[in-house]
């Protein structure tokens, strides 16, 4: 349980640091965006998948 709080901890520390530094979370090359007069709809695919990625990696390392 300890390993894992101090993981969550970390991931939390880097996704801070990320944003401090101003990576742009939620608009990356891929999600869709539609804007039409005063209605606008954001479906975030490139984000989506990236997410994806990371959770199967970090459920993986944790099985083994």
């Amino acid at each position: 349980m300890g390993k894992v709080l101090v993981l969550v901890g970390l991931g939390i520390a880097a996704l801070g640091l990320l944003m401090v530094l101003g990576v742009p979370f939620g608009r990356l090359p891929g999600d869709i965006v539609v804007r039409r007069g005063s209605f606008s709809f954001h479906f975030p695919l490139a984000t989506s998948i990236v997410l994806s990625i990371l959770l199967s990696l970090l459920f993986a390392f944790f099985r083994r």
